[in-house]
């Protein structure tokens, strides 16, 4: 499992994702972090598009990762005694010496585990990181089947500026992998920079669940106790859901 960002796509993190998610998922993931009691550990900590908010507001938070680009961005936002609460570690075998009362991974962390050992693997991980009663939340898209199918080519999904008077776009092409349920994603960044135009490719799988394959998944786990939500408002799931939102209790 290894999904090291270029350095350009982790300088422009932000810059695109403040504007494409901050309205989608913010509120959930961030309204579940306060309300914690307890220590809260988020996987896929990337730049801190969560982290930062809730540090700020005084969680007890920690953040680990596999992308040390990623990493770098956000260490530079931190104070040096708060850099103790980054490590560059995997879903699958992180350690850390103490339990949490929540841990999320969000924004498709679990989709970039591929194989299905190591899934399980990643999800017991966790639990054994828990604290009695604590929670697991992490979120998966729901698959538009026509979209699988016929995948994206050239699509524009974010144009913008990253400084004023710098454009900033990204362009995304998908080719389906339906046997093996994975989404192959090339990301291609142009961005103006000292006179030019400069651009950077990423190639990146994503591995895309069902439903009943993730209850499956979290059946086989440790966690005896969970439920699938259809969205970031805690809709139960219908035909309309485009997110599977899982909460698991230990």
């Amino acid at each position: 499992m290894s999904n090291e960002y270029p350095k350009g796509f982790a300088r422009f993190y932000d810059a695109i994702y403040h504007q494409v998610r901050d309205g989608v998922d913010n509120d959930f993931h961030l309204n579940e972090i306060r309300n914690t009691k307890g220590k809260v550990l988020e996987i896929g900590v990337g730049t801190g598009r969560f982290f930062i908010d809730a540090l700020n507001a005084g969680v007890d938070i920690y953040g680990i990762d596999i992308s040390e680009s990623m990493i770098d961005v956000l260490l530079g936002k931190l104070d040096k005694k708060e850099h103790r609460r980054i490590s560059i570690q995997s879903i699958t075998d992180f350690h850390v010496d103490f339990k949490f009362d929540l841990i999320i991974a969000p924004f498709r962390v679990m989709m970039h585990v591929l194989d299905k050992a190591e899934q399980l693997e990643a999800i017991n991980n966790v639990y054994k990181h828990l604290a009695p009663g604590g929670r697991f939340i992490f979120d998966t898209f729901i698959p538009d089947l026509n979209q699988l199918i016929t995948g994206l080519q050239n699509h524009t999904d974010f144009k913008g500026e990253y400084e004023p008077g710098k454009k900033l776009k990204r362009i995304v092409s998908t080719k389906p992998d339906l046997i093996n349920q994975i989404i192959n994603i090339h990301f291609k960044l142009e961005w103006d920079e000292n006179d030019k135009t400069m651009t950077e490719d990423w190639e990146l799988p994503l591995r895309f669940f069902f439903r009943y394959e993730l209850e499956h998944l979290i059946e086989r786990s440790e966690f005896n106790n969970y439920k699938i939500l259809g969205d970031y408002l805690g809709n139960e799931l219908s035909e309309k859901s485009k997110e599977f939102i899982v909460i698991c209790q230990k």
